[in-house]
């Protein structure tokens, strides 16, 4: 039985992990992007170093917990709140940079 939740403490971890890396990437491609613009990108610029700090803090959350699972019953337990956490708040971040720039032509 244990074994089972570390598997899925793992998995959710991974997924958490995942999805706060995407969050980077997205992040990453929008200032790509942005600074391709010149002048007319910057204040998309400014938007995307703005939310560095929230993408990197998250990933780094998560690595954390997935790093906790390899652990007993409780190191799994908060692996799998830390990872899944961040990677719920890391969702809602690129949900709202999405959200924000996809109505721009």
């Amino acid at each position: 039985m244990g074994a089972v939740f570390g598997i899925v403490a793992a998995v959710i971890a991974l997924v958490g992990l995942i999805v706060a890396l995407g969050h980077v990437g997205y992040l990453a491609l929008l200032n790509n992007a942005a600074k391709k613009r010149g002048m007319s990108g910057g204040t998309t610029t400014d938007y995307v170093n703005s939310r560095w700090k929230v993408a990197g803090g998250t990933a780094g959350v998560a690595l954390l917990g997935l790093l906790l699972t390899s652990g007993g019953t409780v190191p799994d337990i908060a692996g799998l709140l830390l990872a899944g956490g961040a990677g719920l708040y890391a969702k809602q971040a690129l949900d709202s940079t999405r959200s924000r720039f996809r109505s721009l032509p």
